[in-house]
């Protein structure tokens, strides 16, 4: 069974569009899926959990005071 869709219809920077029309084509998907799956993309990050700024400053510092090591243990 298809899915009911909402028409609308809105504005856009001309190179954005350009440009998510390439990702579209690259990726395989029709126009409107990826900007479904964008949109989706956006609004379960926004409810997702984030981790307190102190928290990835402490990540950001660890990765750059380790680098060699995690650069060695990649190997």
């Amino acid at each position: 069974m298809a899915k009911t869709r909402v028409k609308f219809s809105s504005q856009i920077d001309p190179e954005l569009f350009k440009r998510a029309r390439k990702v579209a084509e690259e990726e395989g998907l029709q126009f409107q899926s990826l900007l479904e799956k964008a949109l989706r993309d956006y609004i379960d990050y926004r409810g997702a959990e984030l981790p307190e700024p102190a928290v990835l400053r402490a990540i950001t510092e660890t990765l750059a005071e380790h680098e060699k090591l995690l650069a060695k243990l990649s190997k």
